[in-house]
């Protein structure tokens, strides 16, 4: 599935247009985002917004508006004059949001310590567990073998069946 949320600034006016032969709206505008580092150059990306879409894009939005954009991103191959080809992204809009101004991230919330109930990427459990890791962090997550098989109601609805034991790392993913 390809889907792409994307949070931007609008740096040129969204243009209105119609396809010839169906008259279907077509709204097309470039927007802005950082880069992944302080250092890195702002990434520019087409937006392509179509139907009634494009007339709300075209009604609701302008340039220096900082928007949510959710859509699928698509790569286009461009001849050049030069002699060489040019790949370039275009997202195809399927639902646009306004961001207020005053929504800046704010780096002292990121500096402060996090809430109590959020758990740190890569550990495997919260941080009140205890404190032996023998299993690997993995104890609390999973039934142990003392704890009695859960019954499962079939797809008959007449029986029911327990649930698979074994190790869990033989689950193929």
């Amino acid at each position: 599935m390809n889907s792409c949320i994307l949070m931007a600034e609008i740096i040129r006016e969204p243009q209105l247009r119609y396809t010839p032969d169906t008259q279907t709206a077509v709204t097309e505008m470039m927007v802005q985002f950082p880069g992944l580092r302080a250092e890195d150059p702002p990434a520019t990306v087409k937006v392509v917004g179509w139907g009634n879409l494009a007339q709300e894009i075209q009604g609701s939005f302008k340039k220096g508006d900082r928007v949510i954009l959710e859509g699928r991103l698509t790569m286009n191959t461009i001849d050049r004059q030069e002699g060489f080809k040019e790949k370039r992204a275009e997202l195809t809009v399927s639902r646009i949001h306004k961001v207020a101004i005053d929504t800046d991230f704010d780096t002292s919330v990121a500096e402060s310590a996090p809430p109590s109930n959020v758990v740190p990427m890569g550990s495997r459990r919260p941080t009140s567990a205890p404190a032996d890791d023998s299993d690997g962090g993995m104890s609390g997550d999973f039934p142990t073998e003392e704890t009695p098989p859960s019954r499962v109601p079939s797809r008959t609805g007449s029986r029911s069946t327990p649930p698979p034991q074994g190790d869990i790392d033989d689950i193929p993913f």
